[in-house]
């Protein structure tokens, strides 16, 4: 009897450890098949989850960029109305440093050449020392003005060897065009002309003057001032362009003589200078008279002239 249950107690835990047995081979087993699967699809899953994501930042990148792009560069627009700016900035400092200058030093050396040398309008002599004053205006003006812009602002691109030598091929220019002016002025009141043709003859003949003293500038001084470009087609637009400005400021200097065609004399009322004017009065309203002519003139090439095309630009 205890014999038979020993071998069934026997074969009941040989049963149980074969069916544990068999539980821990088969729970191995499943877990061996579910990593497998796992790993298989995890592998298919990673490069679709990668590419997207790698697309979903590419498309969150790009506009930024194109955006950062739209915004650091300028369109033309945007180039052009920067360059018509700059032009008019340039325009106001020429006028301040050489165009009002240059009217200031004619009408005072005007008047050294009749009250201290008395010399007769009429006179080659009263034309050259007027010429003269016109050249050492501009000189003096473009000179003082850069160094005092130097100081300023401590800019060092500023050259005053290089602003010099720019000086004295602007004054030479200036200095035929100071001189012609008298002598035509009387040429032309003397025939008898309207205000508005001994206007405009001015403005044509001190205009060429100044870029046929400008050319032969060019030619005898970048012999050897470093500075001073030779005369070429390029730079023979640009002065003429300047000549043209510095035409309108001549023109504009003729309103100053109250004297002739009052009635005619559209300028009488803002740069009219009579016999009762103080002669400081006198110089600072022929100073004035030329700015307003140059800018008057440039105005336009400002407005209508290709970018590049100006000798401003």
């Amino acid at each position: 009897m205890k014999e038979s249950l020993c071998r069934i107690n026997f074969r009941s835990t040989a049963i149980m450890s074969q069916f544990r047995t068999s539980n821990t081979i088969e729970h191995k087993s499943f877990k061996m098949l579910t990593s497998i699967a796992y790993r298989n699809f995890a592998q298919r899953a990673r490069p679709t989850f990668s590419s997207a994501s790698r697309a979903f930042h590419e498309s969150q990148k790009r506009p930024q960029a194109d955006a950062a792009a739209a915004v650091e560069t300028p369109t033309e627009t945007e180039k052009e109305d920067a360059g018509l700016a700059g032009r008019f900035v340039v325009t106001a400092e020429v006028t301040v440093s050489k165009i009002f200058p240059a009217g200031f030093g004619w009408q005072s050396s005007s008047i050294v050449a009749e009250e201290s040398f008395g010399f007769s309008p009429d006179t080659m002599s009263f034309a050259l020392t007027t010429g003269l004053g016109d050249a050492i205006g501009v000189f003096l003006g473009h000179s003082t003005y850069f160094a005092l812009k130097k100081a300023v602002t401590s800019d060092d691109s500023i050259n005053m060897t290089r602003e010099a030598q720019t000086g004295t091929l602007l004054a030479s220019a200036a200095f035929c065009s100071g001189t012609a002016w008298q002598p035509l002025v009387d040429a032309l009141q003397g025939a008898n002309l309207s205000f508005s043709t001994v206007f405009a003859g001015t403005w044509v003949g001190c205009g060429t003057a100044f870029y046929l003293g400008l050319r032969g500038a060019r030619t005898i001084l970048s012999g050897f001032l470093e500075h001073v470009q030779e005369p070429t087609y390029e730079n023979s637009k640009t002065d003429t362009s300047l000549s043209v400005a510095i035409g309108g400021a001549t023109g504009f200097f003729v309103g100053t003589d109250a004297a002739y065609l009052p009635d005619q004399n559209f300028l009488i009322d803002i740069v009219g200078i009579s016999d009762g004017t103080p002669d400081l009065t006198g110089c600072a309203i022929a100073g004035t008279s030329t700015g307003m002519g140059f800018v008057a003139a440039q105005t336009p090439m400002n407005l209508i002239f290709p970018t590049g095309k100006s000798w401003n630009d």
